[in-house]
C-alpha cells in the first residue's frame, strides 16, 4: 500500500496517498462486493486516503483534526453539492438535510430552528411519553408474552407517530406502516448507488413510484392541515407559510413537499434505529441493563419521566451515547471542496469530494481503546474530557449539525427509561449477532427481535 500509517508524519503540501489498487476497476469491485469492509479497510490505511466509492473518486478522512477542519473551521469552503446528496436530492428536493448550502439554506434553517429549541421540546415531551406508554401497554397485553417481539418495526411506528404529532400536529393513521415500507425500499435503492452509481433501468420506474407514493402521503397531510381552520404555531405552519412571500416565498410547492418529507424521514428513521440498537445492547449486556433499571427506579419511583428528570439519569444517557458511537444511524456524510484546500498537510484540489464515515471514525483505535467493545463508562465526564473535541459526533458538528439533535436525544432517553421501568429485554436463544445493512442510513440487518419480560 502507498498510504502512510497513522504514525508517519507528513510535511508540506503533499498529494493524498491512494489505496493502491492495481486499477480503478479493482477498487470499484471491492467496494461493490463489501461496502462496509471496503470502507473499514480504507480507514485502516491512514487518516486521509484517496479511494473510489460508487465508481467515483473521493477523499476519506478519519481524524478529529480533519473533521474539525472540514465541518467547523473551514466549513464555508465546503458544501453538499456532491454525489451522496445528489442521490438523496431525488427524494428530498432541496430539503434541509440535502440542500447544498448558501443563503436559501440559512433562511430555511432559521425558519425551522424554533421548533427544535428547548422550549418546544418541553412541549413535545408529554406527547412522546403518551405514545410510548401506548406501545408499552401493547407489549404488556400480548396474548403470548413469551413470543419474540419485532422491536424494529414497533419502534419505527412509534417514532413516526411522535414526529407527526410533535412537529406537524397530526395523529398517524393506518398508512404509517405503508410509509415506512416505502421508505425502506427507497432507502435500499438509493443506498445501492454507492455500489452502482446509476440505478439499473429496471429500478427507475419503481423509484419514481415510491417517491410518488410518499409525496401522496405528505400531500394528504398538507390538505388536512389546510382544511383545518384552527390557527397553530408549529413547524407545519411555518413550512406552509414559507410558500408565500414578496419574492415567491422560501419554497416552491415541489420544494415544500421535499422539505416536509425530509423532516418526517429524518425525524423518525434514524431515531427508530437508535432506540432499537439501545434495546439490543441492553439485551446483550444484562449487567448494563440492571444498572439502567436501578437508576430509573431510583429517580422516577414509578412516575412517567419528564425532561427535567432525564438529567438525573446520567448512566442511562451514557448507555445511549455508547450505543450511538457503535451504531451511528447517520453513518456517512460528504462535502465538496469549493476551492483548493489543505488538510493535515495534504493538497485537496477544488471540486474534491471529501467523505466522512462515522462508523470508522467512532472506532478509531487512537481515540477509542478496544473500539469494538461496548463500554458506557467511556462517557463518564472524566473520560469524555480526556478525548479531543469532535471525536464523538453522532449528529455531526459545525453549522450543519443535525437540527433535530436534542429532539432525538430526548426521545431516545425517554423511551429507554420507560422501557426499563416495565420490561427486561433479552436476546432469543440461538439468535446470531445483528449486523449492519449499509443503506443511506445504517440499518440493523434483518431488524432487531427480542424477548420482553415484564418486570
Amino acid at each position: 500500500m502507498t498510504a502512510p500509517t497513522r504514525s508517519e508524519g507528513v510535511s508540506g503540501n503533499s498529494p493524498i496517498p491512494s489505496l493502491g489498487f492495481r486499477d480503478n476497476v479493482s477498487g470499484i469491485l471491492a467496494a461493490r462486493r463489501d461496502q462496509l469492509g471496503f470502507i473499514q479497510y480504507a480507514a485502516a490505511q491512514g487518516d486521509i486516503v484517496r479511494m473510489r466509492l460508487g465508481g467515483l473518486p473521493m477523499v476519506l478522512i478519519n481524524h478529529p483534526d480533519y473533521f474539525q477542519h472540514v465541518l467547523v473551521d473551514a466549513h464555508a469552503h465546503y458544501d453538499k453539492d456532491n454525489f451522496l446528496y445528489r442521490a438523496v436530492q431525488t427524494v428530498f428536493r432541496g430539503g434541509l438535510v440535502s440542500n447544498p448550502g448558501g443563503e436559501r439554506w440559512r433562511v430555511r434553517r432559521r425558519m425551522m430552528q424554533p421548533s427544535f429549541n428547548r422550549g418546544s421540546i418541553v412541549d413535545f415531551t408529554p406527547g412522546m411519553t403518551e405514545l410510548t406508554g401506548g406501545l408499552l401497554r401493547k407489549w404488556a397485553d400480548r396474548r403470548d408474552p413469551g413470543a419474540v417481539v419485532d422491536v424494529s418495526g414497533d419502534i419505527g411506528d412509534l417514532t413516526l407517530k411522535i414526529v407527526l404529532r410533535s412537529l406537524f400536529g397530526v395523529e398517524a393513521g393506518a398508512d404509517v406502516r405503508a410509509f415506512e415500507r416505502n421508505f425502506l425500499e427507497l432507502n435500499t435503492i438509493v443506498g445501492n448507488f454507492f455500489r452502482m452509481p446509476f440505478p439499473p433501468l429496471g429500478r427507475r420506474p419503481r423509484l419514481r413510484a415510491l417517491i410518488q407514493e410518499m409525496d401522496d402521503f405528505v400531500d394528504r397531510l398538507i390538505r388536512a392541515r389546510q382544511a383545518d381552520p384552527q390557527e397553530r404555531r408549529d413547524l407545519f405552519a411555518a413550512l406552509l407559510n414559507g410558500t408565500h412571500g414578496p419574492d415567491g416565498g422560501v419554497f416552491t410547492q415541489e420544494e415544500l413537499l421535499g422539505e416536509i418529507l425530509s423532516t418526517i424521514v429524518s425525524g423518525y428513521e434514524t431515531s427508530s434505529h437508535s432506540i432499537a440498537w439501545v434495546f439490543y445492547r441492553l439485551a446483550r449486556h444484562p449487567e448494563v441493563q440492571h444498572r439502567v433499571q436501578e437508576e430509573v427506579d431510583r429517580v422516577l419511583e414509578g412516575r412517567v419521566p419528564t425532561l427535567e428528570s432525564l438529567a438525573r439519569m446520567p448512566y442511562t444517557r451514557m448507555v445511549i451515547d455508547e450505543t450511538l458511537r457503535l451504531h451511528t444511524p447517520a453513518w456517512q456524510t460528504m462535502r465538496r471542496a469549493l476551492r483548493d484546500d489543505e488538510i493535515g498537510g495534504y493538497r485537496v484540489p477544488r471540486g474534491s469530494s471529501v467523505y466522512l464515515n462515522f462508523l470508522t471514525y467512532h472506532r478509531h483505535p487512537g481515540f477509542w481503546p478496544d473500539p469494538e467493545r461496548f463500554d458506557p463508562e467511556r462517557f463518564t465526564p472524566e473520560n469524555s474530557a480526556r478525548r479531543p473535541r469532535n471525536v464523538y459526533q453522532p449528529f455531526g458538528s459545525g453549522p450543519r449539525f443535525c437540527i433535530g439533535k436534542y429532539f432525538a436525544l430526548t426521545e431516545i432517553h425517554l423511551v429507554t427509561a420507560m422501557l426499563a421501568q416495565l420490561f427486561t429485554v433479552s436476546v432469543p436463544a440461538g439468535q446470531p449477532p445483528v449486523g449492519f445493512a449499509p443503506l443511506v442510513t445504517l440499518h440493523p440487518k434483518g431488524g432487531i427481535r427480542l424477548h420482553l419480560t415484564p418486570r
